[in-house]
């Protein structure tokens, strides 16, 4: 069975080669070991933390196979963006000129340095391996994370955001970057994302451009990256799409990648989730696929499984749901349909 729980520090090795394999642009996964032991001592550090307010904490997930003990995926939630320094990102919005004489209103889109969308909380970090791309696991991996900031809200802003990793070769090369960031950086992209992964985005945004840069005057091809999803990234896209997630005016600063926002009230896995106390049994007539975690902190733990859920009635789980979920009878449970 897959078991989504919080990562602890024995999980290095594993999360070494996680973030090896994960996608550029996932600069929160760095492939550095000492940023990595740091992440997860961070992770632990908010678990344990008593919070009444969303502050610099983040929370950090990996997927596992209870048998193999193997990690297949992980993923993270920063409970504020731009906490503790500017969070940036690139603004696209059309600048209006007008010329009564001529009669001619125009609008011209423009990307303009800003840190707007501090103060969200943000999704980030999320990688599965390849064999479980587009499965109820990858749903798991994502949508646990929301199961979790409805479970314990005061922990988390009243919009969350995710930054969607933005188009690149297969070679490492981002038309973008290399029509924008590279002028100011001169750095090639994937070094670029290196760095910011090791150190932070701030230090190499102060370097970009501190006015606005109209879409035109770039080459076709950085134009089209603009909101453009790397293939890698579509079923991150898609799942936090069905979520209720939209897109907004704000791309990365370095790809060019989409930010999606919403509402915390308003995304589904939150607004839609139901509660049950557990009833331990050996039989299960399943009517239908749950993603089902319990509600515990530190302990946090979410799974997906075929069940007969009833409104208002005892959920009854296996005796392998219980030990994976750390309940017992009469425990409080938080399930969503798939």
């Amino acid at each position: 069975m897959l078991v989504l729980r919080p990562v602890v520090l024995t999980d290095l090795p594993q999360l070494q080669r996680l973030a090896r394999e994960s996608l550029v642009g996932v600069t929160s996964l760095p492939d550095d070991r000492e940023c990595l032991h740091d992440k997860i001592l961070d992770s632990c550090t908010s678990f344990e933390q008593t919070v009444q307010s969303p502050g610099p904490e983040s929370y950090f997930f990996v997927l596992e196979d209870s048998t193999t003990r193997r990690l297949a995926g992980c993923s993270e939630i920063l409970a504020t963006a731009g906490f503790s320094e500017p969070f940036y990102s690139l603004r696209n919005r059309h600048f209006n000129s007008a010329s009564r004489e001529l009669n001619i209103e125009h609008g011209v889109p423009a990307l303009s340095l800003c840190h707007d969308l501090g103060g969200h909380t943000l999704l980030r970090g999320f990688h599965i391996d390849p064999t479980l791309v587009r499965t109820a696991y990858s749903e798991l991996l994502s949508r646990a994370r929301l199961l979790f900031i409805a479970a314990h809200a005061p922990r988390f802003a009243d919009g969350v955001i995710s930054e969607i990793v933005g188009f690149s070769s297969d070679d490492g090369h981002s038309p973008f970057w290399d029509a924008l960031g590279k002028h100011f950086i001169d750095l090639p992209y994937v070094e670029a994302e290196r760095l910011c992964g090791l150190e932070s985005r701030a230090f190499l945004a102060e370097l970009m451009p501190q006015y606005p840069i109209y879409v035109p005057m770039l080459p076709q091809a950085a134009q089209d990256c603009i909101g453009r999803v790397h293939p890698d990234g579509q079923e991150a896209f898609d799942i936090l799409e069905r979520e209720g997630f939209q897109t907004n005016s704000y791309v990365d600063l370095f790809d060019g990648g989409p930010t999606l926002y919403s509402r915390t009230g308003g995304i589904r896995s939150i607004a839609q989730s139901a509660t049950a106390t557990v009833k331990p049994g050996s039989s299960i007539d399943a009517r239908g696929r749950y993603l089902l975690c319990n509600d515990s902190l530190e302990n946090y733990r979410a799974i997906v499984a075929d069940l007969d859920y009833r409104a208002g009635q005892p959920l009854t789980l296996d005796t392998e749901m219980c030990a994976a979920l750390k309940v017992s009878e009469g425990s409080p449970i938080r399930l969503i349909a798939l």
